[in-house]
């Protein structure tokens, strides 16, 4: 059944908290201000989560039992992102607000799956809940990439879903070299001459090392940019609106609740119920505020669906998940 490592989970978010205060800090003082965060946005969006997504590909050992497990972990994210999108959809279509909609439907759809859900996954899950979490992170850019880029483009020229968009972007070319790597680190090595795979063999590390420190870079600036965002937006503002408390409300308790109701009653397998539970009950994406920065569409206001979900998550978090439990010995 599931078992919560409540002090892993507990720490994983308060180091996101304690980055977001460094980021407050920095905000009030001028260091990061509006332009500094676009830059560091584009950084991470173009740069640092590409690496993230072939960096937890490329590490992954082949096999055949992991290439299925993978393939259904993507299905499975494809599946969950759908349902999201169609209850956020309607949960926020009374928002008066245009931007204000947008953005809470986008950080309802789009969860912290991998800066926040990949430490989680692996404390509870272990090894394989952290590479079903790789494969559902496919799912989670190609989602960002669409549906989500569509939400953010309503009633805006300059924001435009073209083909080209959907299938040449940042998360899905990054995902099909990393699934390629994936697939040729098994498929390749018993046809290539011995030379050839100790060539590989040498380069390897050095690449897995340079991809994951680059990487890395994904968790902290992203937070310092939330942070220094919520700098511009007042405690009343951050902790007094009752829109955010409704997003937090469907996307922390309702949403994860519902899948593990409906995952009980279709038969899902234990693993598939933890999984799915655990991936939905994550705070919203950082993505939320680096894309809202980057086009201009209320970058405090997402900032704060960011830090509050973040915040609440920490109590949400670890009852849903008891609830789940609950849930599946039934």
């Amino acid at each position: 059944m599931i078992s919560l490592n409540f002090s892993s989970l507990l720490n994983t978010i308060a180091t996101l908290f304690f980055l977001m205060a460094v980021g407050f800090v920095a905000g009030k003082l001028g260091i990061i201000n509006s332009t500094a965060s676009k830059n560091l946005s584009r950084l991470i969006i173009t740069i640092a989560q590409p690496a993230l997504i072939i960096y937890s590909l490329m590490k992954m050992k082949y096999s055949a039992e992991n290439l299925e497990l993978g393939l259904k972990s993507l299905l499975f994210g494809i599946a969950i992102h759908i349902l999201i999108a169609v209850l956020a959809f309607f949960a926020f279509s009374w928002f008066r607000d245009l931007n204000e909609r947008k953005l809470t439907e986008f950080a309802t759809v789009l969860g912290n799956v991998g800066f926040v859900g990949f430490p989680i996954l692996e404390s509870i899950l272990g090894d394989k809940g952290l590479f079903m979490g790789a494969f559902f992170l496919i799912s989670f850019h190609l989602t960002l990439w669409t549906w989500g880029i569509a939400i953010l483009a309503r009633k805006r020229d300059d924001i435009k879903l073209t083909p080209k968009k959907v299938f040449l972007n940042y998360g899905t070319i990054p995902s099909l070299i990393g699934f390629s790597l994936f697939l040729l680190s098994g498929l390749l090595p018993p046809i290539l001459p011995a030379s050839v795979n100790n060539v590989f063999a040498a380069i390897a590390p050095s690449v897995l090392t340079t991809l994951s420190y680059v990487s890395s870079l994904c968790t902290p600036i992203s937070m310092l940019i939330t942070g220094a965002l919520l700098a511009n937006r007042s405690v009343s503002q951050i902790l007094g609106s009752g829109k955010i408390y409704y997003l937090c409300a469907v996307k922390l308790v309702a949403i994860p609740l519902l899948v593990c109701l409906l995952m009980k009653l279709l038969g899902f397998d234990v693993l598939w119920i933890q999984f799915g539970v655990i991936i939905t009950a994550m705070p919203s994406a950082s993505t939320v505020t680096m894309l809202a920065e980057l086009h201009d569409i209320s970058p405090s206001y997402s900032a704060q669906t960011v830090g509050t979900t973040a915040l609440l998550s920490i109590v949400t978090m670890p009852c849903v998940i008891w609830l789940a439990q609950k849930i599946i010995e039934m």
